[in-house]
């Protein structure tokens, strides 16, 4: 019993979990980086800077607000990074050992997936500042805006399975048939995950909640020292682990063997620049926009993929 425990949380703790996963964060932070930098036509920074920034700003003085709420104020990013540290150390575990699969796996993670926008909520709703509550506000009713179509998405490669809603079965099952993104209803679900993983990475044009430009970081703004850190330390775990939850439900995942993993790895780079470039190339939207491009066309394309699934297209 004792030998399982400290297995399990030397999972959670070390490999696959948080600091196998914050070292691949740090790597994607510096990709997101560089690409950006080539946009912009600039050299960008070594490979190294994400480790220095995280260092650096974790040695910076904490400074709790006056009048917010101390605990929750504190408590809200530890809870956001508990919470990519479980979709991480569930999604390799299914990489890496797909019979381990448990039932149900897949509607956890979209529930973990759901915790850290709220605890982006609960840390900006508890600094008592009002820059920080109107982005909490934002990031509250964009929630509301993309998880339908997502999760809408998700129910694709469901219903293309057979009804399996182990992440290892979906895995398993585009193995020895074909990935889920080789269908028209594949690929349209595909394409509604990827714009509302570009919302729940809060990256543009879905970046309202933390508009600098108009809010100055929204619900980050009193957020200083360790807390920060572990804020964009959870920001740069996401930007890998989203983009390989897609590369997991609809590409196939990453198969250990001989030329597959470089053929993996290429897969979720290219997703991960798709990302990035969407970022880099298009302008913010207005949360009202935004609200409206996910009920109307998003949740309208997510739908139609859900009726082509079921029809076996």
């Amino acid at each position: 019993m004792e030998e399982r425990v400290t297995k399990i949380l030397l999972q959670i703790l070390i490999f696959p979990g948080f600091l196998f996963t914050a070292i691949l964060g740090c790597l994607v932070s510096w990709i997101d980086r560089k690409v950006t930098a080539r946009v912009q036509w600039r050299v960008g920074p070594p490979l190294l800077q994400p480790f220095y920034d995280f260092v650096k700003l974790l040695g910076k003085e904490t400074i709790v607000p006056e009048g917010g709420a101390r605990r929750i104020f504190l408590i809200a990013p530890l809870i956001a990074l508990a919470a990519i540290t479980l979709v991480s150390t569930l999604l390799w575990q299914v990489l890496l050992w797909p019979q381990q699969s448990f039932l149900g796996d897949l509607i956890v993670v979209i529930y973990l997936l759901t915790v850290l926008p709220i605890a982006v909520i609960i840390g900006g709703a508890a600094s008592a500042n009002p820059l920080a509550s109107l982005g909490a506000s934002r990031e509250m009713k964009l929630i509301l805006g993309y998880e339908l179509p997502f999760i809408l998405a998700l129910f694709v490669p469901v219903i293309q399975a057979g009804g399996k809603i182990r992440l290892g079965e979906l895995l398993t099952w585009q193995w020895t048939n074909h990935p889920f993104l080789y269908s028209w209803s594949g690929i349209v679900a595909f394409v509604v995950a990827i714009l509302c993983m570009q919302a729940k990475l809060g990256l543009v044009p879905f970046d309202m909640s933390e508009a600098e430009t108009e809010i100055i970081a929204g619900p980050y703004i009193e957020y200083s020292g360790a807390p920060l850190t572990l804020y964009k330390l959870t920001r740069w775990m996401m930007l890998f682990v989203l983009p390989m939850f897609l590369v997991i439900m609809f590409m196939g995942g990453i198969v250990f063997s001989s030329w597959h993993i470089l053929w993996g790895i290429l897969k979720y780079v290219i997703l991960l620049v798709v990302v990035i470039l969407i970022r880099n190339t298009n302008p913010r939207l207005r949360i009202d926009q935004a609200m409206r491009f996910f009920w109307g066309p998003v949740t309208g394309l997510a739908l139609l993929a859900v009726i082509l699934a079921f029809v076996g297209v």
